[in-house]
């Protein structure tokens, strides 16, 4: 594939730098680090550690309030784990995996509930007719006209390609981004996209950077396409046209991802609250997060007490590894992970409260793991704020003083 890849040449080029995060492997999330640089704080000092867990997180201020309580009008298009705290936002649109609003407006919030729901099926590929009509509505309203052919490209090809999924969305939400900060003319506005995580951590092994040590299967991506390199070049794309606007930009990763070192598969209930049921578990609602997680709350806790119990329980016959290798307990709420490892084959049970249960058609194939993260992030920025950046390897938190420092002037 030929990359012409100016754009990301000049990040690479122009006043890079390398941040830092937590030393402890099981902290580097993105749903960790993003609060880090939301807050200011590093990751023991803000104590969310789940994504979704920003909401009611307790006294946190963001910057987003901060730069909207001196005066500046704020925008902010799908931030992970951030909550919607603004007074008077010129448009939030919340990620696809945190509870909290989005607006001005009813549209923002049909939107937000939209993207989340076909993220959320995004494994068994479906998307509800609504949500198909409210992101159709979107595109006709937000949509950049010249990037309509790659629109239908990804659409058609998707099937075959679902990585081109990620990147429709990340295209729409530049898009959205961009045309929303025209018409409001916002001070400080915030795009986060996460198809480049996305994509690194589901088929980094066919990146032309791989070690090589390790292939994906035929059946799951063919041995000469590149995901990554088609991931570079949207990127690509979307920083010419944020450039175009000749504006104050900062351009950060909180992380980076290096190739995993053994064959991990991912997997996620295709209805989570039939599972539950089916469990004999009594409960109030289930939230389904990023991927493999989801979140149960239950009316007391010592109903989620014996779910716990019940959950830890559940393991692949045979196999003898559990089917939910972490329980937590928040006291009337569990946060679970489906964090089974092996291929789930078509003989392959569950002993569950009824009987004994075939396991594959409960769940959906999400990914073969190809990506694990590392503490290393970059950030670039633009000559306007270039002067407040922080020394290399400094933690990742030290992006907000960045922000704080630039809207003090």
């Amino acid at each position: 594939m030929d990359l012409q890849l100016g754009n990301l040449q000049k990040v690479l080029s122009d006043g890079l730098i390398e941040t830092a995060s937590e030393d402890s492997y099981e902290m580097l999330e993105p749903w960790i680090q993003w609060v880090s640089v939301h807050t200011g704080m590093a990751a023991t000092d803000h104590g969310v550690f789940r994504l979704g867990d920003i909401v009611n997180a307790g006294g946190l201020k963001q910057i987003f309030e901060v730069v909207e309580e001196r005066g500046f009008k704020v925008g902010a298009v799908s931030p992970m784990n951030a909550e919607n705290k603004l007074r008077n936002p010129d448009y939030f649109v919340a990620d696809a995996w945190t509870q909290t609003s989005s607006g001005p407006g009813t549209f923002f919030q049909a939107l937000a509930a939209a993207i989340a729901q076909a993220v959320g099926d995004n494994a068994t590929g479906k998307i509800s007719p609504s949500s198909l009509f409210i992101v159709l509505m979107s595109l006709i309203r937000y949509a950049n006209p010249s990037n309509y052919l790659r629109y239908i490209q990804f659409a058609l090809s998707s099937r075959k390609a679902p990585w081109r999924k990620a990147l429709f969305l990340d295209l729409f939400l530049s898009d959205l981004h961009l045309k929303l900060m025209k018409k409001c003319k916002t001070d400080f506005s915030w795009l986060f996209l996460n198809a480049g995580a996305h994509i690194q951590h589901h088929y980094y092994f066919n990146a032309a950077a791989a070690d090589g040590q390790i292939e994906n299967p035929r059946w799951y991506v063919k041995p000469d396409v590149d995901p990554v390199a088609e991931m570079l070049k949207v990127y690509d794309h979307i920083l010419a046209a944020h450039f175009a606007r000749h504006a104050e930009i900062i351009v950060a990763t909180g992380l980076t991802q290096k190739p995993y070192d053994r064959v991990k598969y991912y997997y996620r209930l295709k209805d989570h609250a039939h599972f539950l049921a089916s469990a004999g578990i009594e409960f109030e609602v289930v939230e389904p997060r990023m991927t493999r997680d989801f979140l149960v709350r239950f009316h007391s806790q010592e109903a989620a007490r014996i779910a716990e119990v019940a959950l830890k329980k559940i393991e692949v016959l045979g196999a003898k590894k559990p089917l939910f290798g972490e329980v937590d307990n928040r006291g009337a709420s569990l946060f679970v992970t489906l964090n089974y490892p092996d291929a789930i084959n078509d003989d392959d049970e569950i002993a569950l409260p009824a009987g004994k249960f075939k396991i594959k058609p409960m769940v959906a194939f999400v990914a073969i793991k190809n990506g694990m993260h590392d503490g290393k992030g970059y950030a670039y920025f633009s000559p306007g704020v270039a002067g407040l950046a922080p020394q290399d390897n400094q933690h990742v938190k030290g992006l907000y003083n960045v922000i704080d420092e630039y809207f003090a002037v």
